[in-house]
């Protein structure tokens, strides 16, 4: 999602990140996002001087296959939490964060969800996947606890109204791409490979097919693979290339990209390769060769590159915290703690009361506030929890993403 902002920006690609690091420092720029900004010391679950804390749990992978988008939602979101408290806390109180591992796994993140229940959980940011995420709405929704996900793409990540999604849907990833590649005439024979058995990759899939047409693109191959056969894309990338594909789309996970960009070296087959944000990753899988993804564009609302004082703020205590540069996940996370501070200062909610008393008053707010982010600059969102926000897209150039 980037230079592609003039062009997708009308397609209906508004769903995704939010808050972020301004000015002086990352809060005072969130701090124009609300009409009171409070905050306090820094600490990993501190309480206030009155000892009342807010409960703020996650959840995410941190280890296995997607454990890089995880980690990166876990730790933007304690240096956003650390920030707040420094800086006074949400509305004189301290925050606490507990952040679950759930290893990708549906069953695991609904334990992970009633383990930070026992905790006395007051709010959620998380799941990071979709497939967790929609088991784990189930639950929030029974118990009216406030939940905003930052990655969460699939439709039914954020289906009741306690939820609302930082990153942009799954329907709006598909469509937007399509629209890119059709309006910038990137390529006109299009392959696909996905994974039918994952609700992003499939979302995505068919909302791009359907915008395919109407962009005058032909799909000449759509082959599918599921979580029992993610190793081997031969099969699919022979048909690609025996249909003259131009461009292979790939609305996966950053993992199985990175075989498949191998695999297609070993073949001798050299297309465009264009994704969306599960592809963010890509140039952190171990022993992958970042240079076979030269060239690969995806739809990412972040780039650690960019020149903007948000960014390059953000980027630096990212660094200076965890000896890492920050991908989107992380610029979801960030931006979605400092949504919740946004919305439970301009809801006026107290430590002291129920997690449901804080979701009524969240879901309120939410609709109410505008938050200039990481991930968008006049962020709004709707009741039905989606994000209002320009689109943007990185091209991977000498091992780096670059706007464009």
């Amino acid at each position: 999602m980037k230079k592609f902002l003039s062009i997708v920006v009308a397609s209906a690609m508004v769903a995704a990140t939010l808050a972020g690091c301004g000015g002086a420092s990352a809060s005072d720029s969130t701090a124009e996002t609300t009409e009171n900004s409070a905050s306090t010391e820094a600490a990993e679950g501190g309480a206030s001087a009155e000892g009342a804390t807010f409960k703020i749990g996650g959840i995410g992978p941190v280890t296995g296959g997607a454990a890089v988008y995880g980690q990166a939602v876990k730790n933007a979101a304690q240096l956003a939490v650390d920030e707040i408290n420094a800086a006074g806390g949400i509305n004189g109180a301290q925050i606490e964060f507990n952040f679950q591992d759930d290893e990708h796994d549906a069953e695991k993140a609904v334990n992970a969800y009633n383990t930070l229940k026992d905790w006395n959980m007051q709010m959620l940011l998380g799941t990071v996947t979709s497939t967790p995420c929609v088991a784990v709405v189930e639950k929030s929704h029974e118990d009216n606890m406030f939940q905003l996900t930052p990655s969460g793409s699939a439709v039914e990540s954020i289906q009741y109204d306690n939820a609302f999604r930082v990153c942009f849907s799954d329907p709006n990833q598909g469509k937007a791409s399509a629209q890119y590649i059709g309006e910038n005439k990137v390529a006109e024979k299009i392959a696909v490979i996905y994974n039918s058995s994952d609700v992003y990759s499939s979302g995505i899939y068919q909302t791009f097919a359907a915008e395919a047409a109407n962009q005058g693109l032909d799909i000449v191959s759509a082959e599918a693979f599921t979580e029992d056969s993610k190793t081997d894309f031969s099969v699919q990338l022979q048909k690609a290339k025996d249909a003259g594909a131009e461009l292979v789309f790939l609305p996966i996970y950053y993992t199985e990209a990175s075989i498949i960009l191998g695999q297609a070296d070993k073949m001798g087959y050299a297309p465009m390769f264009f994704g969306c944000d599960g592809l963010d990753g890509i140039l952190a899988v171990e022993d992958f060769d970042t240079s076979l993804a030269e060239g690969v564009m995806l739809l990412t609302p972040f780039a650690a590159d960019a020149q903007d004082e948000l960014t390059q703020n953000f980027v630096k205590a990212y660094q200076e915290a965890y000896g890492d540069i920050p991908n989107q996940f992380a610029a979801d996370a960030y931006d979605g703690i400092y949504a919740i501070k946004a919305a439970a200062e301009k809801a006026g909610i107290t430590p002291d009361m129920s997690a449901s008393d804080i979701c009524d008053a969240m879901k309120a707010a939410m609709t109410e506030i505008t938050v200039d982010g990481l991930t968008g600059a006049g962020m709004t969102w709707g009741a039905d929890g989606e994000p209002n926000k320009a689109p943007k897209a990185v091209k991977i150039t000498n091992g780096a993403y670059a706007a464009m």
